[in-house]
């Protein structure tokens, strides 16, 4: 943990690092939210469902762009703008008062979302590979960090409030504010400057779409745990507390954050396909608890998906920055840029099936997954990236 905290007190690390919570403090909250917003417009999950593919494609749009974006404007500044605005926007579908507007407006902060999460991996990279630190995996417990602090702080100040616009107001000015506060510690770094300056070509693309499905993968079982679990305790686990229904998430979040604050030690002495590997299987064995569906052994259950999942998409975005032959940000923004559209098109997915049957067979689905994720690391083992 010492690292952790040389990190932290470093502002030149931790400001980016700020920008990687709140991107999740603030859809922690969010999704604490969920099953309210789908009580008061009268929805059921495959509308839900409707509602986060609009998310997803305002996402969908930006990302063949955020390339070409980061480079022209800077990689600092369009993190700090796309933090900023991300955060702003996600009080519109709180506000929400019919299924349309609900739509329209997730659709608005998907715009910022994949620009925002690829300029912030391309940020921490840059700095990486400046400073010769490693602190990829540290970040991306910073993310998780923010899930804990969103669901979990949240789900104990939800009783508080008469009504939750108070509750996110509070969050996105208190986000909003800090961040504009921390931007100037990276505001002024710029995209990598590799002298071969390589980009995607058809012809290599199959050296990093299997980091790209891994990361589809995990975004997917990441983004679907985000935005079910509170579903899946109600629904499934038939849990009738409010304050409860939020912890397969908080759970779920701090044991991952846990994960990625000693993921790089742990690479460092095991190598990233044997973390990957036993990643996966670690999630297999927690989905497995899940769908017991008994509280307690649910929460474990959520507990090991965290531990599992936490170090394997940190490892995959190190993989990318090292590529042999392709330029740093151009192979960072493709895998961080496909691999999140797991996260924006997996809850989507996971309604639908939802809808066909329940969501316990939804999470059957996301385990499949996993086992689809050790043969590729299988295969993984014997490219040459």
């Amino acid at each position: 943990m010492k690292f952790v905290f040389k990190i932290i007190c470093n502002p030149r690390y931790f400001a980016p690092l700020f920008v990687f919570s709140s991107l999740n403090i603030i859809t922690g909250t969010w999704i604490l939210y969920i099953p309210f917003i789908k009580e008061k417009l009268f929805l059921n999950d495959a509308e839900i469902g409707i509602a986060l593919f609009s998310f997803a494609i305002g996402a969908l749009t930006t990302i063949p762009f955020s390339p070409k974006i980061i480079q022209y404007f800077g990689t600092g500044k369009i993190t700090g703008a796309g933090i900023i605005l991300f955060v702003f926007f996600y009080l519109f579908p709180i506000l929400s008062n019919s299924h349309n507007q609900l739509c329209f407006s997730l659709f608005i902060v998907g715009l910022f979302s994949s620009i925002t999460n690829i300029a912030m991996n391309t940020l921490v990279a840059e700095i990486e590979k400046k400073d010769s630190i490693n602190f990829m995996s540290t970040a991306h417990g910073f993310f998780s960090l923010g899930g804990v602090i969103g669901a979990g702080i949240g789900s104990f100040l939800m009783p508080l409030f008469t009504k939750p616009l108070y509750h996110f107001s509070i969050i996105i000015f208190l986000l909003i504010i800090s961040n504009l506060l921390l931007l100037k510690k990276y505001y002024t770094i710029t995209s990598f400057t590799q002298k071969k300056n390589k980009k995607i070509s058809f012809k290599n693309l199959e050296l990093l779409f299997p980091l790209a499905l891994i990361g589809i993968i995990i975004s997917g079982n990441e983004g679907s745990i985000e935005h079910w679990s509170s579903l899946f305790l109600k629904d499934e686990v038939h849990i009738k507390t409010e304050k409860l229904m939020g912890f397969g998430f908080l759970f779920f979040s701090f044991f991952m954050m846990l994960g990625r604050f000693f993921g790089d030690i742990i690479s460092n002495k095991i190598g990233s396909i044997k973390i990957i590997l036993y990643g996966f299987t670690i999630a297999i064995i927690g989905y497995s608890l899940v769908l017991i569906k008994q509280f307690t052994i649910t929460i474990i259950g959520f507990s090991l998906l965290g531990i599992g999942l936490s170090v394997i998409y940190p490892e995959i975005i190190r993989f990318a920055s090292k590529a042999k032959k392709h330029d740093a940000t151009t192979a960072i923004s493709f895998v961080s840029g496909i691999g999140f559209l797991g996260f924006l098109n997996a809850p989507v997915v996971i309604g639908y099936i939802s809808k066909l049957s329940n969501l316990s067979t939804s999470f059957k689905v996301l385990a499949a997954t996993c086992f689809i994720g050790i043969l590729i690391i299988f295969k993984l083992k014997k490219r040459d990236l």
